[in-house]
């Protein structure tokens, strides 16, 4: 495959996700998708298929699923009408249906504490986890717009990682991007999703007119109220913390989460750093109840 061919699908398949994650509360359409990356309605299902490895529409019911089972979470003032329309729902009879098939629990079952079992299951939490965070206490601000080159790849696996970072890095080395600000976006809670199957954005920070090349593409963070957790831990610690955030912190915070992904700007990266050691700040885009 020649390498405009590689961006053109890489670009394709990345400004396509962005879309839906941005637009989640919505009917996302296959026209709107094709048109938005100006190709035909069947080559875009056979690019996105072919990158991804599955049907886009069958991505698009995932992330409207665990955004729901998220919010359902954290948003204890929120109805489960009101949280199902925010994730792009029409139809509270159908979600209902959906959400049960892909969680085993009903939405007002996960909504009253169902979620903690379902979380048991999904991760390895040493008892009263969450004390090392309770003395920590987010900022509170308005975030700007954040324009980026980035590689987004599936699965929090730690190796892996590292690898989509130095990849990113040297690609930075060559096009001359210096002293970055380094974005993990993490589209996904490990709460609910697997990590093998969480997807997981390593950006860079850069100028409005930035023309990316190869597979990196360019998005932007968007404008948001976030509550902003400095922290700093070890490889395996930022799953904890997210863990805490929405389960300990946010039901009681007189915050609401909304669609948006969380990131971390990273002041030590530990996907670079060699003794796995972090220091960053956590961004969890809310609103005020």
């Amino acid at each position: 495959m020649k390498k405009d061919t590689k961006h053109i699908r890489a670009d394709i398949v990345n400004k396509s996700l962005n879309y839906i994650y941005k637009y989640i509360d919505t009917n996302i359409t296959l026209e709107e998708l094709a048109k938005l990356n100006s190709v035909s309605k069947s080559h875009f299902l056979t690019i996105f298929k072919e990158e991804i490895g599955e049907n886009v529409f069958e991505r698009v019911t995932s992330i409207r699923l665990q955004k729901a089972a998220n919010l359902l979470i954290t948003n204890k003032f929120s109805t489960i009408s009101e949280i199902s329309q925010s994730c792009g729902y029409a139809s509270h009879t159908s979600f209902i249906k959906a959400f049960k098939k892909r969680f085993s629990y009903t939405p007002s079952q996960w909504k009253k504490g169902a979620y903690k079992n379902f979380t048991k299951e999904k991760l390895d939490l040493e008892e009263k986890f969450y004390e090392k965070f309770k003395d920590l206490e987010p900022k509170i601000e308005g975030v700007p717009t954040r324009t980026c080159a980035y590689i987004r790849h599936k699965g929090y696996d730690g190796v892996e990682l590292s690898k989509l970072w130095q990849r990113l890095m040297a690609y930075a080395y060559e096009k001359d991007i210096k002293n970055a600000t380094q974005i993990g976006v993490y589209h996904d809670n490990t709460i609910i999703i697997p990590y093998e199957e969480c997807n997981y954005i390593a950006a860079l920070e850069v100028n409005d007119d930035f023309i990316p090349t190869n597979s990196i593409s360019k998005f932007e963070v968007i404008e948001s109220l976030c509550a902003i957790f400095h922290y700093e831990g070890s490889y395996g610690d930022v799953c904890k913390l997210m863990t805490y955030i929405y389960q300990y912190w946010m039901p009681n915070s007189g915050y609401e989460a909304i669609t948006l992904p969380a990131y971390a700007i990273y002041h030590k990266n530990h996907y670079l750093a060699g003794n796995k050691t972090f220091i960053l700040d956590f961004y969890v885009p809310v609103r005020v109840v």
